[in-house]
């Protein structure tokens, strides 16, 4: 038998554009494609490398060496440059490849009438005026108003954030389309899901004139900022480079008035300005940050914008969307009532739901499609799986005779069944609470009873919705649902649950020190009942998208201190809300899976996306991208962004080490009239070779045991302290001390230039290995770090003394490099001057650790 309402459904007589119609408009509007980032092609990410003034530095450096004729020197700077340049270009190839893959269509395919013939096109291909057919499971592809419709339902949460679907009314051919959100409007809008009934819609809007493409649009007036980080780096580099040019003009200078030989005062001024041009800084950043993205992949978290990865670890507060963000975006039965009794259905293992229960489970499931794809339908479904699976009240064999579809003037559906042997009809309804009431004929004590328990479960974040029966045994079936004789069965309470991970994730951002604020689009309640679940405290206060219209900057600016939940927020009103976090001092990060949290995740310091329900214009504007939109790993994230940045502190710490006695090293001998002991190549092996692998080896150390049990970094605190800068000195001064003075004792000696210059750069490369080892912790000695799992660190070392070992004893290698041979006890003597430079530093370490023991104690 037909359902009443399928004579208001019939097709046949709609036209739709012609083909000849539809190619003119294709012309002229474009297709019906959201805007997109470009991705980069590989010249635009190297000239971006290129650009940074260490690199610029350097390609100098570069050039003025094959100015000089020194063709060999020249090549070697170079390529270190390109093996950075060559680093950059493959992780954020690997970025835009892997960004790319996961990028699906964000214009579905679309079954449009044309010249009165149904045919399935392209969505990129639809027009306005286009008659769009939807049936359920489908991607709306363009905004439109409904024309015809039967039972239609609209899951709207990609713009509105709201879980539970909308019906659709239809409207007229000169209506004007309105925002999203509401039951009963004859809108619909790119990108939602059909998910019950069907229609035909007129196309009104294709592309960027959509309620996505004017989101989209919005993306473009939001810059995102350099991180902390990087704004840091860059004052130093300056600062460091500005110094080395002035050194280097002084070196040049000196040595040409002094000797009289300018060419050798000029190589002596490249060697200085290489000694304390700061090229470490960008590399380490680089290194670090791009394997740091490579680790979070491993655990499922895709780095769009790399340095945002260090960002994580300072983060104050995380602005969580709750639908598909805290939720699983998935209706579930969370609670019965009948007869004045209230179940949970959490409290009661699989199989287990007691028998009062049991007929309300059985109709609310009769009252749905067989196989449904509404989420409310569903979860009826999967509960009845659940609970019902070994009785008699699941219906396999039972037939659908007639289904009475929702009205505007009645909102609850009937389904009526016919068993195989039955001698009469049976009428499952569900619908709104007041609905059921009303085919039920409830008084008003009844209806007063009713109100106070949709109430209580209402105040738990439930929706509701009541469910009857009725049974028939005349032939002919009634026009109208109100024609039964229904018996009021129950409520049932449903959800959207929150993620099994949430909770705990939540409980380690407030160890960690990081603030938890929910936007939504939800009811307060709802909010409130979520916060409840998650554990997010406090969550007494709540602010709604109409109060938050009311207040201006400053007062807004005030509220968001306190206030962790906001309600009923629209799209620009998260962006305020991130801009005035911001405006405050926080460092926010923001997670999001819809079109609507897209500028807000831009706007944001870490924009965090979900990757597998987010949408592409969520993903294109975040920095980091979950793949399995797991919330749990965005606590991963903060983690190893914290990690991170200590490595970054430690590796950064040994290099300004280490640039003393190089420098040092570079200066001495041109201000007292000594032979040069480092010339350029002696400077790029050891930037070469050593300083970035170390830098390897401090971004593999493993985290600090507190790193989540303390408060985030004050994004205010400058990476160098006065007490780091000053230990990383006094540790490279020390250095510098014993490396002189083996060069000097070996001078005075008697030896030759040659082998005070072998001698010396061997105690440096030590002294180098030395640091790398001290700098590992600043709380622990060498030997209780060597047990700390670091498979990069052995290569490194052995790495290093291998290299060390072929230009003392390769002829080519040595006369390349300038040296003569040393012999075992030089060697020895080397090696335990650069152990005696970095003793001091040990002591130092377990003096400052017995001290704070004594201080916890």
């Amino acid at each position: 038998m037909n359902n009443p309402s399928d004579d208001l459904f019939d097709i046949n007589g709609i036209v739709g554009l012609s083909e000849a119609d539809a190619t003119n408009r294709l012309k002229e509007e474009g297709y019906n494609e959201l805007p997109s980032a470009k991705p980069r092609n590989i010249f635009a990410i190297a000239l971006e490398v290129v650009k940074e003034a260490m690199f610029l530095l350097l390609l100098a450096s570069g050039a003025i060496y094959f100015l000089l004729g020194d063709v060999q020197e020249g090549l070697i700077l170079l390529s270190f440059v390109f093996l950075i340049i060559g680093i950059t270009l493959y992780q954020e190839r690997k970025t835009e490849r892997a960004l790319q893959a996961l990028r699906d269509l964000s214009s579905p395919r679309a079954l449009v009438i044309r010249d009165r013939q149904q045919k399935r096109i392209a969505g990129r291909d639809v027009v306005s005026g286009d008659m769009v057919v939807l049936a359920e499971g489908d991607r709306v592809p363009a905004d439109a108003v409904v024309r015809l419709c039967t039972n239609l339902s609209v899951d709207e949460s990609l713009l509105t954030g709201e879980s539970v679907p909308v019906r659709k009314a239809r409207g007229d051919g000169a209506m004007e389309m309105g925002r999203p959100g509401g039951d009963d409007l004859p809108f619909v809008y790119s990108g939602t899901l059909i998910v019950k009934g069907r229609g035909v819609a007129e196309v009104r809007a294709t592309g960027v004139r959509t309620e996505i493409g004017k989101i989209g649009k919005a993306l473009k007036s939001v810059e995102p900022e350099k991180t902390s980080l990087q704004k840091e780096i860059a004052r130093l580099v300056r600062s460091l480079a500005i110094a080395g040019l002035a050194l280097c003009a002084v070196v040049v200078v000196v040595y040409g008035l002094t000797r009289g030989n300018w060419l050798d005062g000029l190589l002596a001024g490249v060697a200085m300005a290489m000694a304390m041009l700061p090229e470490e800084f960008p590399v380490v950043l680089t290194i670090f940050l791009a394997l740091g993205a490579w680790r979070i992949s491993q655990k499922r978290v895709l780095t769009r914008r790399v340095p945002t990865i260090e960002t994580l670890g300072s983060a104050t507060v995380l602005c969580v969307d709750k639908t598909g963000t805290l939720t699983m975006n998935k209706m579930s039965v969370r609670q019965f009532y009948v007869n004045g009794k209230f179940c949970d259905v959490n409290d009661h293992p699989k199989g287990a739901l007691p028998e009062h229960f049991h007929r309300i489970a059985e109709f609310s499931i009769l009252a749905s499609h067989r196989d449904p794809f509404d989420p409310m339908e569903i979860a009826f479904k999967e509960s009845g799986e659940c609970y019902l699976a070994d009785t008699e009240h699941l219906h396999a064999d039972w037939t659908l005779v007639r289904e009475y579809p929702l009205s505007p003037k009645l909102l609850a559906i009937s389904h009526v069944w016919k068993s195989p042997d039955g001698a009469h009809y049976v009428i499952a309804a569900k619908g709104a609470p007041e609905a059921i009431a009303d085919l039920c004929h409830f008084t008003s004590e009844q209806l007063d009873d009713l109100s106070d328990k949709i109430s209580v479960m209402a105040n738990e974040g439930l929706r509701v919705l009541g469910v009857a029966r009725a049974y028939f045994e005349q032939t002919d079936l009634p026009d109208a649902q109100h024609d039964f004789d229904f018996e009021f069965l129950g409520l049932v309470g449903l959800a959207d649950p929150v993620r099994p991970t949430v909770p705990a994730a939540v409980r380690e951002c407030y160890t960690a020190g990081v603030r938890v604020v929910m936007i939504t689009g939800d009811y307060p309640g709802t909010a409130q009942s979520i916060a409840r679940q998650i554990g997010l405290t406090p969550m007494d206060e709540v602010i709604t998208g109409p109060e938050l219209d009311q207040m201006d900057d400053a007062e807004l600016q005030t509220r968001v201190k306190t206030v962790n939940i906001f309600a009923r927020v629209v799209p620009e009103q998260k962006l305020r809300l991130v801009n005035a976090l911001k405006t405050n001092g926080e460092i926010v990060a923001m997670t999001g899976d819809g079109v609507n949290d897209a500028p807000a995740l831009k706007s944001a310091h870490i924009g965090i996306a979900m990757g597998g329900r987010g949408t592409d214009v969520a993903r294109e504007a975040a920095a980091l991208v979950l793949l399995d939109d797991d919330f749990s790993s965005i606590v991963q994230a903060i983690r190893s962004g914290r990690r991170i940045f200590d490595n970054i502190r430690k590796a950064m710490a040994y290099i300004f080490a280490i640039h003393v006695p190089i420098a040092g090293m570079s200066l001495i001998p041109v201000l007292f009239n000594l032979p040069l002991v480092l010339l350029p190549v002696h400077i790029v092996f050891i930037e070469m070779i050593i300083d970035p692998a170390c830098s390897i080896v401090f971004e593999a150390e493993p985290e600090e045991a507190n790193v989540m049990n303390r408060p985030p970094r004050d994004p205010k605190e400058p990476l160098f302290g006065l007490k780091t800068i000053a230990l990383s000195l006094l540790q490279g001064a020390v250095v510098c001390l014993i490396v002189l003075a083996v060069y000097v004792v070996t001078l005075r000696t008697g030896s030759g230039a040659l082998e005070a210059r072998a001698m010396t750069f061997t105690t440096l490369i030590f002294a180098n290995l030395g640091l790398i080892l001290t700098n590992r912790s600043w709380t622990h000695t060498i030997l209780a770090t060597l047990n700390a799992p670091n498979g990069a660190l052995w290569k490194i070392l052995l790495g290093a003394v291998v290299f060390l070992g072929l230009v003392l004893y390769v002829p080519y290698l040595q006369d390349l490099f300038s040296f003569s041979t040393l012999h075992l006890n030089d060697v020895t003597i080397a090696l335990m001057a650069a152990v005696a430079s970095i003793l001091w530093f040990e002591a130092f370490k377990m003096i400052s650790r017995a001290s704070r023991v004594t201080e916890s104690n």
